[in-house]
Formats: C-alpha cells, sequence, structure tokens
C-alpha cells in the first residue's frame, strides 16, 4: 500500500520500505557490516570507505537526491514489529537506472540479511516495490539479474513472475572475475498506466 507519493514510506503486512536520512548512516553500515561476509562471493569491489558512517551519510543524502531526479529509487527495509525509529535494516531494495521515453524500464537490485532468509519477506517488499514502479513510477519493465548459482534469488523472482530471457556474458566483475549473469525481465499489467514523465515529488 502507498502512503506517501513520495516512496519514503511503503507498507506491507510485515515491513516498512523506507528512503533513510543522512542521521540513520549508523544504521546502513551496520546492516552491511553484518551482512558483508554473507554477501562477498556475490558483490562487486566496495569503494575504500563503503564501511564507514561518513560514506552512508553521504550516500543517503545523494540516494534521495537521485530519487528526487528521477535516477533511481534505493530503499530500506524494516520490520513492522518493532518500533520505527529503532528497527534495524534487514534488507535492501534499488530500482536504479531508470530509462524514460519510449523505453520506461530500470534495472532492480536487492538484498536480505542472511538472519532473516526464508521467510518470505524479500518476495513481500519486491512485490510492493514492483507494484509502485509499475504504478506510481508508471515504469513498463524491470530487469533483474543474478549469477546462475544464485537459486534464492531465481526462486524469488519466478514467484514475482519474472522471466528469464538468456545469460549476459561476462556482466560483472566479482573477485577479479568476469561473471554471467542469467537477466530476468517483468513487464507491467497490459491495464496498467500509460508512460509517465517519473514520479510525483514534493518539494
Amino acid at each position: 500500500m502507498v502512503q506517501n507519493a513520495v516512496p519514503s514510506l511503503l507498507s506491507t503486512e510485515r515491513l516498512h520500505v523506507v528512503q533513510l536520512p543522512p542521521d540513520a548512516a549508523w544504521r546502513a553500515l551496520a546492516y552491511h557490516e553484518a551482512n558483508q561476509a554473507h554477501v562477498a562471493a556475490v558483490s562487486p569491489t566496495r569503494p575504500a570507505n563503503f564501511f564507514s558512517v561518513t560514506y552512508w551519510r553521504t550516500r543517503l543524502a545523494q540516494d534521495r537526491e537521485d530519487f528526487r531526479r528521477d535516477l533511481s529509487l534505493r530503499v530500506f527495509l524494516l520490520p513492522r514489529d518493532q518500533p520505527f525509529g529503532l528497527a534495524p535494516i534487514i534488507g535492501n531494495v534499488s530500482i536504479t537506472h531508470i530509462r524514460r521515453g519510449p523505453l520506461q524500464s530500470a534495472d532492480l537490485g536487492y538484498g536480505l540479511d542472511h538472519r532473516y532468509e526464508g521467510q518470505g519477506l524479500m518476495t513481500e517488499a519486491l512485490r510492493a516495490l514492483c507494484g509502485y514502479a509499475f504504478t506510481v513510477m508508471g515504469l513498463h519493465r524491470l530487469q533483474a539479474t543474478h549469477l546462475p548459482e544464485n537459486v534464492r534469488s531465481a526462486a524469488v523472482l519466478k514467484r514475482l513472475g519474472f522471466h528469464v530471457e538468456g545469460v549476459a556474458r561476462e556482466l560483472l566483475l566479482i573477485d577479479g572475475q568476469w561473471r554471467d549473469h542469467v537477466v530476468n525481465a517483468l513487464l507491467a499489467p497490459r491495464d496498467g498506466p500509460g508512460p509517465s514523465a517519473g514520479p510525483p515529488h514534493e518539494d
């Protein structure tokens, strides 16, 4: 359910899906530190200062500006059963490389705290974000990629209705090796809205 024109907060049954302000940098850092080893095998090289409050304070401010400029939308997942101001980040979702005009498409990325896997939380969050992307944002196509051996990610996308379109050869440099990725795509419902100039914003 969309609660605001600007997606500072979406609510699902078990999650808050939010854009966090720069002063929440410590929460973003704690989430990434807790999952550093878990995602090391599937992640490209991080910036030198990635694991610092300074980096995340700047990044969170930039995320808001990028959304205002219709470049990307990056949000975090918080459990609804804990006080909002203190709830830990348990996941993240990004809609990036937004392309308008005749394309109306974007790339979808996501990650979940390893301690919360196996509960259907990412499927729940992505269902809400895909719905938001196709309605409020007016996008027509979302593309998501994953390593061939990442069966958990493949299962999430399949549950959401993504279709496998092929393999992008040597798509991403990970740990010094160019890795192939499976390409998946989801299209907006045929009875959805037409092309949009971008999401509405509040000044």
